[in-house]
């Protein structure tokens, strides 16, 4: 899922630029590009802190050992 998103913000800046190459300047499809990629992003974000949140569950919950003398 992580790497369909990185892969999909790597394809929207690819279109970003090439459409920037084709038009020499800012256009109303860029401007929805952006918009796009911003919330791709978002997207990353929230994926990226689920994967540490559970890692860090998975961390806490380790049995923990004592060893009484």
């Amino acid at each position: 899922m992580l790497q369909d998103l990185y892969n999909t913000k790597r394809s929207l800046e690819l279109r970003w630029q090439s459409e920037y190459e084709q038009s020499g300047k800012y256009t109303l499809d860029m401007v929805e590009i952006d918009e796009r990629i911003k919330q791709t992003i978002t997207e990353i974000k929230l994926e990226e802190s689920k994967i540490a949140d559970r890692e860090n569950k998975i961390r806490s919950s380790a049995p923990q050992v004592s060893v009484a003398t």
